[in-house]
């Protein structure tokens, strides 16, 4: 049944789908999002990619580099951002996680409530939300969610030559946590952050990150991954529990990662993971639809002009066009 379908996945800094561009997975180009909340540019790598194409590359690669890496072999996808938040946030109240707009209660497997207990127990002991709610969610901070976070200086998260600037990744593309430069490793050590990713997320979830904050003007890194969604079969793989969710998902389903300020309820961006039907998707990429629609149009306007007498491309001036 997966092979039926392809996966399309965008990014914007707003709910609004209008906003939104899509993310050419698999390859070093990021998405680069300007809002009045933030900066910033992301990354999304999927193994066993079966998607849409973008402008970038076609086909999609299939794969990234990044998941040869020892620290991501076990991987099956990855969000990772740049950001530059443009007014200071709580740490606290910087979230990252799931929503939706409709109530999905009725479409929940049955199991769940145990998927989602070994969800906090291996992937997010933060994890918080309501999905029986009529607009459920699952939210974690995003100090403590975020599997790498690095640190960065002030400055911009795009650079003069279009490049997310202050990224440090080795040839792979992979993400180290710590701090960028002497002055991002500093602002760590001043503020008791431990080095290593699994204590920092733990230091974020205690009293001592509470102090934290998202510092205006100021570059953050972060990759958020894990091997237990599988986009290539939309299951759900999770140690001692298997669960295929395609059986349940709605014709305009989607999953959405949102990153946003609980404070003030601003969104700082959203990227959308949509199931489409493979033929849907790859009429898409050829443009049959817009081809036919132009074609139709230009054999209407070419009629008109035929039946008033001035032909294809004719011209009838106005009263108000010789004044």
């Amino acid at each position: 049944m997966a092979d039926k379908y392809l996966l399309h996945v965008t990014a914007g800094p707003s709910y609004d789908l209008s906003t939104h561009h899509p993310i050419p997975v698999n390859t070093p180009h990021p998405l680069h999002i300007s809002s009045p909340h933030c900066d910033a540019s992301i990354k999304v790598r999927i193994q066993n990619y079966r998607g849409t194409t973008s402008s970038i590359t076609a086909p999609p690669p299939s794969t990234s580099p990044y998941f040869t890496h020892p620290a991501r072999l076990t991987a099956q996808y990855s969000i990772s951002f740049t950001l530059l938040p443009k007014t200071t946030i709580r740490g606290p109240a910087l979230l990252f996680g799931n929503d939706f707009d409709h109530p999905v209660r009725d479409r929940l497997p049955p199991g769940f409530n145990t998927a989602l207990r070994i969800v906090k127990w291996a992937v997010d002991p933060g994890l918080e939300g309501d999905v029986y709610a009529d607009r459920p969610f699952l939210y974690g901070m995003a100090g403590g969610s975020v599997n790498v976070l690095r640190v960065g200086g002030k400055g911009k998260v795009v650079d003069e030559k279009g490049g997310a600037k202050g990224e440090e990744e080795d040839e792979e593309g992979v993400l180290e946590e710590g701090g960028q430069g002497e002055e991002g490793a500093e602002w760590r050590r001043s503020r008791g952050v431990p080095d290593e990713a699994g204590e920092r997320r733990k230091w974020f979830l205690s009293e001592k990150g509470a102090g934290w904050e998202w510092e205006a003007g100021k570059v953050y890194e972060g990759d958020f991954f894990n091997g237990f969604l599988d986009f290539n079969e939309f299951a759900l793989r999770l140690p001692g529990f298997s669960l295929s969710i395609l059986p349940y998902l709605g014709g305009k389903d989607a999953l959405r990662y949102v990153m946003k300020n609980k404070d003030t309820g601003d969104v700082l961006f959203v990227v959308v993971f949509t199931l489409v039907p493979k033929e849907e998707g790859e009429a898409a990429e050829r443009g049959d639809g817009e081809e036919e629609e132009r074609e139709e149009k230009e054999e209407v306007e070419a009629k008109d002009g035929d039946e008033d007498g001035k032909g294809k491309g004719g011209f009838e001036p106005t009263e108000d066009d010789l004044d």
